[in-house]
């Protein structure tokens, strides 16, 4: 028996030592050519949002759950991991997203005026998102505070739209546009339960249009539930197949001018894949109004995601309207050129005299400057792999393939 004991005690020990370097689902390294694609990605996608005004903030990875969950939906809660704080005895929490904090930053320095934000900064999820998802994203966003005219939400679109047309992107993307209003609006004309507006939700999500026009039979307003989900691109040929009372609400036509102006200004740019689902609704019990999201290569997840919310905080309403972007999942179909890496000849390096180590270091610093990597070499097994040219000498220092 004890015989037994310790041979399961040694397997165990060795399994141990031989996993020790797994890493948790959904948690990788980002090594090398993708690390620098990543830095490189995070450093322009900031820069071009500084140089339209925005104002770079770099959050705290963690907070008091008070402030950083104080707002959130119950689905920011489950995927935010909780800590005990051992100064304070107090709960803290890892964020999940940024924007929550991005709330309580315009509520304590943003005044009473409009106020742009961007941010890069990595979150940290307790479960995946999608098959595959990460769970330590790097979230790269921005973020309008302090109006709600169409005005912003153009903007916010044209900002997206340059950043990532502005990228040598071999994907193909997709911008979904949705606005919450107009379903929220049909649920309060027709007194919906919360139950009811959970179901149609759920049918909406999984575009299930046998089972929606089924329960839509038997609600009020039916009819107009229904071609939420068939509303096409064609907002007039939706508004005209809705029923009398709600072609004439004046928050339903607002929302569908908003949508055709909207529409139009995208054309107007020279957006052409572009889709508008007024039955998208993720989001729902966050946002308030506009809805967009930015799918690549046709896949389930989108790489984007924004839409308008309150952003208002300590009891003042602040409109707002941002968005997030996974900067991670962009760098499979990101080509970087490449940069390239030189290697001192070591042979020339060790019979170099002093006069020609100083014309080194001074020729080294020069391709450097230059966008150039350079290795000096620390013995004659120093040979980094995609060595690209040899810096040899010959009377001088001289760069060459």
């Amino acid at each position: 028996m004890s015989k037994q004991h310790n041979f399961n005690y040694a397997t165990t020990a060795a399994s141990d030592v031989a996993n020790d370097w797994l890493l948790p689902d959904g948690v990788h390294d980002v090594l090398f050519a993708d690390a620098d694609k990543q830095q490189l990605l995070r450093h322009h996608l900031i820069d071009q949002l500084c140089k339209r005004g925005y104002q770079l903030v770099t959050p705290p990875l963690i907070e008091f759950t008070e402030s950083l969950l104080g707002n959130a939906s119950e689905d920011l809660k489950r995927q935010t991991f909780k800590i005990i704080d051992q100064l304070s005895g107090r709960l803290m929490g890892l964020r999940a997203d940024t924007t929550p904090q991005i709330l309580r930053i315009d509520a304590n320095y943003g005044g009473e005026g409009i106020a742009r934000y961007c941010y890069a900064g990595h979150t940290i999820h307790t479960l995946p998102t999608g098959l595959f998802g990460l769970r330590t994203p790097l979230q790269l966003g921005a973020e309008i505070f302090g109006t709600d005219d169409l005005t912003a939400d153009f903007e916010m679109l044209d900002v997206l739209y340059e950043l990532l047309t502005g990228l040598n992107l071999t994907a193909k993307l997709h911008l979904d546009i949705g606005h919450v209003a107009i379903f929220r609006r049909l649920s309060e004309m027709a007194s919906l339960s919360s139950e009811t507006i959970e179901q149609l939700m759920l049918l909406y999500a999984n575009k299930a249009l046998p089972e929606l026009e089924y329960v839509c039979k038997d609600i009020p307003m039916g009819n107009d539930f229904y071609q939420l989900a068939n509303s096409g691109n064609d907002l007039q040929k939706f508004a005209q197949a809705l029923s009398d009372q709600a072609k004439n609400d004046q928050q339903i036509l607002q929302v569908i001018d908003e949508l055709t102006q909207l529409q139009t200004y995208l054309q107007n740019k020279g957006v052409k894949d572009v889709s508008i689902d007024v039955s998208e609704l993720s989001g729902y019990h966050y946002h308030s109004g506009l809805i967009f999201n930015v799918f690549m290569n046709s896949g389930s997840q989108p790489i984007v995601r924004g839409g308008r919310f309150d952003g208002g905080s300590k009891g003042r309403s602040r409109p707002a309207i941002g968005f997030s972007m996974d900067v991670t999942r962009l760098l499979p179909s990101f080509e970087m050129a490449v940069t390239p890496l030189v290697l001192v000849d070591f042979a020339d390096l060790t019979s170099a005299d002093a006069k020609a180590k100083v014309a080194l270091d001074t020729k080294v610093a020069e391709l450097r400057a230059e966008g150039y990597r350079v290795v000096v070499p620390l013995n004659a097994d120093d040979k980094p792999s995609g060595v690209t040219h040899q810096l040899k000498f010959d009377g001088e220092w001289v760069c060459c393939q």
